[in-house]
This record gives structure tokens, sequence and C-alpha cells, in this order.
């Protein structure tokens, strides 16, 4: 029987949502240089677990984002502005929001699995929760995803509570198409779909308040024209979804949700 992306997409959620989160530490040097032994199990659980706490200000008041992207694979800066537009629109942090991009060199790798980036994320990240402090782990890769089938194209996953992939290489091949969206149009939809699930939608760590879930597609909206809806994060059907050069934004219900958890 052929297995739709959609249903492996599903099985993949369902597998991360129930690994076992083992205590571990990292070492990391501060800006003296100095090492220092941090616990790095709270950026190591499962997406929308740390939903409240990126949407409300109640345990941490800032945020922080670290964004590595492989050399030639870095998002636009219109893409980044937009984000951070999305980031103030949505989330509760009066200490402020900071992104910093750092580049890394090619991995020579053509194709990526969610272990693989986990591996990648565990050797590069830096900042990890700490005080009144959130990090996020982002990253743009120049491979595509080992699960894409002939159905669809992914183009990003959220993996972890803290951390998420965009297939880079992947959005610029969508973005090069005839009469397709711009690459800007493209990279902030797919960033800020995926944001989305750490943010714990739909029904995946932020509780809804009417019923609006995509069971069939797993944690993403019924409505057509949301930003949660399940093709935002598929090239093919992104690119069906945008009209008009339009970045997708949450429906009534979504937004309704992320304000009961403590968001805008």
């Amino acid at each position: 029987m052929k297995i739709s992306i959609f249903q492996t997409l599903l099985c993949i959620c369902l597998l991360l949502s129930c690994s076992k989160n083992t205590p571990t530490t990292v070492i990391v040097k501060d800006e003296n240089g100095e090492e220092l032994t941090i616990d790095v199990s709270a950026n190591r659980k499962s997406v929308g677990d740390s939903a409240n706490d990126l949407l409300s200000g109640q345990n941490f008041n800032q945020l922080e984002f670290e964004i590595f992207y492989v050399d030639g694979f870095k998002p636009s800066d219109n893409t980044i502005s937009n984000f951070e537009n999305f980031l103030e629109d949505r989330l509760n942090k009066s200490g402020g929001i900071s992104i910093e991009l750092k580049k890394i060199d090619p991995t020579g790798k053509d194709v990526y699995s969610i272990a693989d980036v986990r591996a990648l994320e565990d050797d590069v990240r830096t900042n990890y929760n700490s005080g009144n402090k959130v990090s996020v782990f982002g990253i743009f890769l120049d491979g595509e995803y080992s699960e894409n089938t002939e159905n669809g194209s992914v183009l990003g996953v959220a993996y972890r509570n803290t951390s998420f992939v965009i297939f880079e290489e992947t959005i610029k091949s969508f973005s090069g198409q005839p009469l397709s969206p711009s690459l800007t149009i493209l990279e902030t939809t797919v960033l800020n779909h995926e944001f989305g699930h750490l943010m714990g939608m739909v029904n995946a760590g932020t509780p809804m308040q009417s019923e609006h879930q995509d069971v069939e597609h797993g944690r993403h909206c019924t409505t057509e024209n949301c930003l949660m809806f399940w093709t935002a994060e598929t090239g093919e059907g992104l690119l069906n979804m945008i009209s008009g050069g339009s970045i997708p934004t949450f429906d009534s219900s979504c937004l309704e949700d992320l304000r009961s958890n403590g968001g805008k």
C-alpha cells in the first residue's frame, strides 16, 4: 500500500512526541572563553512542550534565536525582517526578542533525516535556556528531506520543542519555477509555519478553544487559507496555497488558541 507523505509526517510526529527525554549536558564556552557545563534537557523535549514558555512571559521574558545556515543558503534579509514582525505580533516578551544568524560550512550531505538534523544541531548549537531567556535553534540546509516522496517535498520540520529545520535548497527549487511566489514569501511562510508548531499548533501543546484540527494531516488547521493548513510545509501544496503574493496568516481559531496560552 502506498504511504502518502502526510501519513509519513504524522507517524514521525507521533514518534517524536513519544520519545523519552533523557537529561543530558553539554560543555560550551562563555564570552570570556571559559567552559561551562549546561543541562540541555529543557531544549530536547517534544514539539509543543514549550509552547507556553515561548508565547508568554511567565517563565521567560526574553527569547533568543540562533539560526544557522549552510554557506550559500542564507535566508533573505526580508525573510528575517518578516519573521521578527511575526514574532512581535504573537509573543509576550517584555525583555525582547533577538535573532542571530550563523554560517556553517557545507556538510557534504544531499539528503537529511531528522536524526541527521538532530546530530548537526547537537554539534553546532551553543545557546540554551538560561535565567529569564528561552532559546530556539533553527537551521537552513543545503539538501532535501529523506522522507520526501513522489507526492510531495517537505520544506520544513519542527522536530524538538525549541528546534526546527528549513530545507532551503528545496524552497529555492520551488521559488525558481515559472509564476511561483518569491523566495522571501516561500521562506517566510515555511518559517512562520514551523514556529507555529513550536507554539503548540494545532492542538499540540496549545489547547484548542474550538474544534479546528485537521486530524487527517496531523497537527494542522482545517481552514484552507490559514498559516497552519497542512499545505504550508510542502512545496507542491504551498504553491497552490499562496495567491496574490500574500503570506498566509493565522485564522481566528488559531489566534484564539495562541492568546489563551499566553500569546497575543
